[in-house]
């Protein structure tokens, strides 16, 4: 049997002058026992008071968990339930062809191409993987209906799927009492993350769970490897001379339901625990590696005693980005003006192993997942400096592009362009090939445009002020860009052309009212089918005419027009919150806690309706 590596990446958030950081970029460094990792550990305890000893500022986008609100009294225009309407004759649900083809569908949207992402839905074109209220439901695309149910345990899920394989990741509280805990070695109030293995080929059942002691950060899926961050916290240590190697890793739980066997170990091998050359907090970063083909028992893992938060995967790479523990946070005393994000590369592009390569650093913070981009070897990375955060600081913030090259065992700062936004933060970023975009906002929303080809000489080349922000930026085309924020309290979304860089224009802005949208915090909400030049959003708008549902838009060259809307409602609770949307055929497709609506695509009419 074939063990796959797995190698904990971290990312610390440097306190320090950016001169100094040039000359100390720090590698990892393993321990080489138990004994020395208990040492090094203990004497960090004694720093933090027993804490993990470190502040948050960079933190992942939060997770949509789709559950049944409490009853609430219906809007006045509620009649009915979602419609049910019966197929066209002689066509499937789905918009396939009779006869089992599987047509073109939509997947989760991610960042890289053919780099999947955990989200609360998946499909394969032929079924439909689904959490909700947290059951996993199963529908066959083909019929409209619910093939399969399974209670999980844990909550806010996320899925990953490899054919007839489906990885569920939940969070897990360890003061959920000893039958739930399902005998997790973590102390009560400690979070902790649940994954279940299932197999789905048919009624889905359990293969095997396994209990993490820590916060799940994200993952990434190259093929069949899916890679697993976690972030474990120590249990709080009263007397750091008494801690012990259980106190500062916590023990894993796999349970096999094929074997019948239990495994407890420790979150990682002492010696497959790295550190940073200067402290980082207790914090212990794992990255547990699955090949999906073979499921969970080909499992390994290594961790780094650092903070993790934010994950960025390619084809070939992963990086993570995170903090460092900074004394006089906790002391009052001195703390550095400037701000640094210390950036580890590993290489993943063998599938079996996963190898730490390089460390860099660039100024400030980063805002998520989208501010990180590597092309052709080089890594490109949006920043924002915010001395604000210091008490007394008189500087001003400002937002940075910085290319990182590999060089050796360092991220070598090769080109940069600062200055973006003085006075404002990153709203968001968008990198495609050799240009980049990145939304600054205070109270204008600059649109900067950039030039990446020379790596060794970026550069912004326009810049458009607008009133609002855009959060989320996604192409729809050549030269095209379709923003989703907001100006004021009204959610809307503007079209770009960004066709001339030197020249961005907006073409277009489709208002929504006031109200709100998760693709502002979620991508995964908004969904994008070229094919059809569609956009769909959920939305939800307050005021005279009050709406919660999913809004599609039809984008031109020029314009954005609301095609329509589709809503999910009871007599009972009124209209309720849409939290996905995809593509099957010629079918779209929506999801809420309710169920999953089809409706054509090119009119929006209500095909068949699959109740949960």
């Amino acid at each position: 049997m074939r063990a796959l590596a797995a190698v904990t990446l971290v990312l610390t958030i440097a306190f320090a002058d950016v001169a100094g950081a040039a000359t100390k970029r720090p590698r990892l460094k393993a321990f080489a026992s138990c004994t020395q990792l208990v040492d090094y550990a203990r004497a960090g305890a004694e720093r933090t008071g027993g804490g993990v000893g470190v502040t948050g500022r960079a933190a992942p986008m939060p997770v949509d968990v789709v559950t049944t609100p409490p009853i609430r009294p219906p809007a006045e225009r509620v009649t009915s339930a979602p419609p049910a309407a019966a197929p066209v004759s002689g066509e499937s649900d789905s918009g396939a062809a009779v006869g089992g083809a599987v047509p073109e569908f939509s997947g989760t949207n991610v960042q890289e191409i053919g780099v999947d992402e955990p989200d609360i839905l998946k499909t394969d074109g032929r079924r439909v993987f689904a959490v909700t209220d947290r059951t996993l439901r199963v529908i066959d695309v083909e019929s409209g209906t619910v093939t399969g149910t399974l209670t999980l345990e844990g909550h806010g899920h996320q899925l990953l799927l490899r054919g007839d394989r489906v990885l569920a990741i939940a969070a897990k509280s360890g003061d959920s009492g000893p039958q739930e805990r399902l005998d997790a070695q973590f102390p009560p109030g400690e979070q902790a993350t649940i994954v279940t293995e299932l197999d789905v080929s048919a009624a889905p059942k359990v293969l095997r769970t396994m209990e993490v002691p820590g916060r799940f950060v994200d993952a990434r899926q190259n093929g069949a490897v899916a890679r697993l961050v976690f972030e474990g916290a120590p249990a709080a240590v009263e007397d750091p001379a008494e801690a012990s190697v259980r106190d500062f890793l916590g023990r894993t739980t796999l349970k096999s339901n094929l074997s019948g066997k239990t495994f407890r170990r420790n979150l990682t091998p002492c010696d497959a625990v790295s550190h940073p050359r200067r402290f980082s907090g207790l914090g212990v970063l794992a990255i547990l590696t699955v090949d999906l083909d073979r499921g969970m028992y080909s499992l390994d893992r290594d961790g780094v005693m650092a903070s993790a938060q934010v994950v960025y995967g390619s084809a070939g790479s992963l990086y993570v980005a995170s903090h460092r523990y900074v004394r006089g946070l906790e002391t009052g005393g001195e703390v550095p003006e400037g701000m640094q994000t210390e950036i580890h590369r590993f290489d993943i592009t063998d599938p079996t192993k996963t190898v730490y390569r390089a460390t860099g650093v660039v100024p400030g913070f980063i805002l998520n997942n989208y501010a990180l981009s590597e092309h052709e070897g080089k890594l490109r990375v949006a920043s924002t400096e915010e001395p604000s955060w210091a008490p007394g600081s008189q500087q001003e913030s400002q937002s940075t592009v910085t290319v990182l090259d590999q060089q050796g065992a360092r991220l070598v700062r090769i080109g940069s362009v600062t200055g973006l936004g003085k006075g404002e933060r990153i709203y968001a970023v968008r990198f495609m090939g050799e240009q980049g975009y990145v939304v600054t906002f205070r109270q204008i929303d600059p649109l900067y445009t950039l030039d990446l080809r020379d790596p060794k000489a970026p550069k912004v080349v326009g810049e458009l002020k607008i009133p609002g922000y855009s959060a989320y930026l996604h192409p729809v085309g050549e030269g095209r860009l379709l923003g989703v924020g907001r100006e004021g309290e009204a959610v809307q979304a503007s079209l770009f052309d960004v066709s001339n860089p030197a020249a961005p224009a907006r073409l277009a802005v489709l208002p929504f009212g006031s109200g709100s949208t998760p693709v502002e915090n979620e991508p995964h909400a908004f969904t994008y089918w070229a094919p059809a030049n569609l956009a769909v959003m959920p939305v939800e708008s307050y005021g005279e005419a009050p709406f919660t549902g999913a809004a599609a838009i039809k984008i031109g060259p020029t314009s954005l027009v609301e095609q329509g809307r589709l809503e999910h409602e009871t007599p009972e609770r009124g209209q309720v919150p849409i939290q996905r949307s995809f593509v099957i055929g010629d079918r779209l497709y929506t999801l809420s806690y309710l169920g999953v609506l089809s409706s054509d695509i090119a009119t929006l009419g209500a095909v068949k309706y699959t109740a949960f």
